[in-house]
């Protein structure tokens, strides 16, 4: 079966403006200064509950900060967002050429259903699995075995923007093409193992059709 397991912020939709925000309106409940769009970037992709921390809010807290987090991203933030230019074409014809497509994100798999049929790209997609809300699972290489669990796509390609994309495919030995357009480092991406760098959706709709031969 030739399948490719998409993450989502920053590789299918340009999600920065509603975390950013939602970011600092938590950071800024607990006294925090404000940020730079930049710095507050590093909230897209890994679990809330890793990065919060790093930004001064105690452990016994997070807890409060993701709630406060959420009660803007669930109204209004999950809206600041669009696909990135390109993408649902190459969705398109991945589909038509008989892929399977599938989407692990570390965001709460009911939001990003949510999202996905805002921007009517659901469809494309055989499967949508995401975190959990009861920390069961949080990581991308939890969301990856679950996707795994469900269906037979062992043989497959992952195509994320950050580390956190190439590690939890690594754990299951899947190869990932790395994407230019999000908000991780290329080098760091290849560094961590990504076979290659797409710096474009149609660059990549190339780059998934040779590595799935």
């Amino acid at each position: 079966m030739k399948s490719v397991l998409f993450d989502l912020d920053g590789t299918l939709t340009d999600s920065s403006e509603g975390i950013t925000k939602c970011a600092q309106l938590a950071l800024t409940h607990f006294g925090m200064p404000q940020y730079t769009t930049e710095q507050l970037k590093v909230f897209i992709g890994p679990p809330l509950q890793d990065t919060f921390p790093k930004f001064g809010v105690p452990e016994d807290k997070v807890e409060e900060a993701i709630s406060v987090f959420r009660s803007r991203y669930n109204t209004v933030g999950k809206f600041e967002n669009r696909p990135f230019d390109g993408i649902e074409d190459m969705l398109k014809k991945l589909k038509n050429d008989g892929y399977h497509l599938f989407v692990a994100t570390s965001k709460p798999e009911r939001t990003a259903i949510e999202i996905m049929k805002h921007f009517q790209i659901d469809h494309y997609f055989d499967l949508i699995c995401g975190a959990s809300f009861d920390h069961s699972r949080e990581t991308k290489s939890q969301v990856i075995a679950y996707l795994l669990e469900q269906v037979d796509a062992h043989k497959s390609v992952m195509i994320g923007d950050t580390v956190y994309d190439v590690k939890g495919a690594n754990h299951f030995e899947i190869p990932t093409i790395g994407v230019s357009w999000g908000f991780g480092k290329n080098e760091d991406l290849i560094k961590e193992g990504a076979i290659t760098i797409a710096h474009s959706p149609d660059e990549l709709y190339k780059d998934i059709k040779r590595s799935c031969q």
